[in-house]
């Protein structure tokens, strides 16, 4: 399988995914601001998971342009982390529908663990298929303190959420999103400087 087909396929599954999202939003009894308040969770709910998603289709594009061949490792490491984002309009309903009660906020931050987890995973099989070091493989190591610290924000937002406050939890899925809104700039220069080889 070649890379394009291995990306073509992970941007269909993740439009699919933001489609059902808002599929699941409910329209409005009414034409008041009055109407809109009983879907303010709801929408809440789909715009944190929009920008989650979104995040990961660029930062997913990101990594898979640092693919040099797709092996067996990488397409289940990408099957996975694509199971994992597509479990994300579920936990949205589910966590609109309850106004952000505390156990659902904490199952979002449990996906979002898993989401993060798989993304780790690819990025390891696709450095692996790297017999040595390079500009690349550098550039993917440099994202490791950053993946930890995300991964911690996320183990600390389940607990948050069940003794402490959702509210506070939802703050930590907002800190990481603000920490990979934009793409790892080591990767862009490792693959400018590839090109220009």
């Amino acid at each position: 399988m070649n890379k394009s087909r291995l990306e073509a396929f992970s941007d269909g599954v993740l439009a699919i995914i933001i489609t059902i999202m808002i599929l699941e939003l409910k329209i409005p009894e009414g034409t008041s601001l009055q109407a809109l308040k009983p879907l303010w969770p709801a929408l809440c709910s789909y715009i944190l998971s929009f920008v989650f998603i979104g995040i990961y289709w660029v930062n997913h594009h990101h990594l898979l342009h640092t693919v040099k061949r797709v092996n067996g490792a990488i397409m289940w490491a990408n099957l996975f982390l694509l199971f994992c984002l597509s479990l994300v309009p579920f936990v949205t309903g589910w966590m609109g529908a309850s106004n952000f009660d505390k156990i659902t906020v904490a199952a979002y931050g449990a996906l979002l663990l898993f989401c993060g987890v798989a993304f780790t995973i690819l990025a390891n099989a696709i450095k692996k298929t790297y017999t040595k070091e390079t500009g690349i493989t550098l550039a993917l190591a440099k994202s490791k303190p950053k993946t930890t610290l995300s991964t911690l924000l996320y183990m600390v937002s389940i607990p948050t959420a069940l003794y402490i406050s959702p509210l506070l939890s939802a703050l930590l899925f907002a800190t990481v999103s603000v920490m990979w809104i934009v793409p790892s700039k080591a990767i862009e220069q490792a693959l400018a400087e590839q090109d220009e080889k």
